[in-house]
């Protein structure tokens, strides 16, 4: 088994792996003018991901529904704290018309944590997959919730119903970390989340993802691994932390491309369906092409007659 370096000396300037150009294309500030015409927020613009100008050009936008304000304050995440707005309820055909005139074969939809709201925003997760469903049926819908805080049983039985491809919920960062990093959350808890989502519907691909460089230690990260694969998830992301703001939790390490490549090969021997690990992978980051290829290692599974 391939061993991965000890963890190198805090550094604070971004290694040349980790730069990307500034977007400056047509296609870029296209998205960005029908994100605004149709008031979507986005976790591109709000989370700061170092892939949009990448991504807009190629007018893939990842939507965040239920406003731009979250009821949380991460140590990790640039999105805003304070009290949300009322709940749009134009947001769900605003999405599915951006999805209409972007052409997406594949959407990824994800939201602020809304512990203010009964449900969490469940329901008007299910309103956008509904909406969806009706304008662009053949898009293929993924969705990044949050961990519904104290009413996940009902909110995640909602929107299962509905029937999402893909039902995406982030671990983040290793059980040590979490008091620091995601203090609102509780690691098994969001583990208990995905676990739902297939006993639910097994058809139903599940996905998570870990931020690297925040200063777990690697036998935390394989014990991660783990938890995932008990709770019978799919799909395994892994990308580096960026410091969003001088505020934000500090970068502890910045994990070199061959160490991400390592992990990636131990967690494809744990059984995982996919992997997506690199120093600028992001939860939504090529999610279309992945989505294809998840849907092609189920259809190899069954082929060679192990259970999906």
């Amino acid at each position: 088994m391939t061993e991965i370096a000890p963890l190198a000396r805090p550094r604070t300037r971004k290694p040349d792996w980790i730069r990307v150009k500034a977007p400056t294309s047509t296609g870029f500030a296209e998205t960005k003018a029908l994100m605004r015409r149709l008031n979507l927020a986005t976790v591109c613009e709000e989370a700061a991901c170092p892939n949009i100008g990448e991504c807009w050009t190629k007018k893939h936008a990842t939507v965040m529904i239920l406003g731009d304000t979250c009821t949380r304050a991460c140590a990790f995440c640039n999105v805003k704290t304070g009290m949300p707005r009322a709940v749009d309820p134009l947001e769900p055909q605003h999405v599915a018309d951006a999805a209409a005139e972007l052409g997406l074969e594949h959407i990824v939809i994800t939201s602020v944590d809304r512990d203010d709201l009964p449900d969490g925003g469940a329901r008007q997760f299910v309103k956008v997959i509904e909406a969806l469903r009706r304008t662009t049926p053949a898009t293929t819908i993924e969705i990044l919730t949050p961990d519904f805080r104290n009413k996940h049983e009902a909110a995640v039985e909602a929107i299962v119903a509905a029937r999402p491809d893909v039902y995406n919920h982030n671990l983040e960062t290793v059980p040590r970390l979490y008091p620091t990093i995601r203090p609102g959350a509780r690691y098994y808890a969001s583990l208990r989340l995905l676990e739902s989502v297939k006993r639910l519907d097994p058809s139903i691909f599940t996905k998570s993802g870990i931020m690297l460089g925040l200063g777990e230690e690697r036998l935390e990260v394989h014990q991660v691994m783990d938890d995932m694969r008990s709770a019978d998830i799919d799909f395994l992301t892994m990308g580096q932390y960026l410091q969003p703001t001088p505020r934000h939790a500090k970068v502890a390490e910045f994990v070199t491309p061959q160490a991400f490549g390592a992990y990636a090969q131990i967690a494809r021997a744990k059984g995982f369906l996919l992997v997506a690990s690199s120093p600028l992978t992001r939860s939504s980051y090529h999610a279309g092409d992945d989505f294809a290829k998840l849907r092609a290692a189920r259809e190899m599974q069954l082929a060679a007659g192990r259970p999906a």
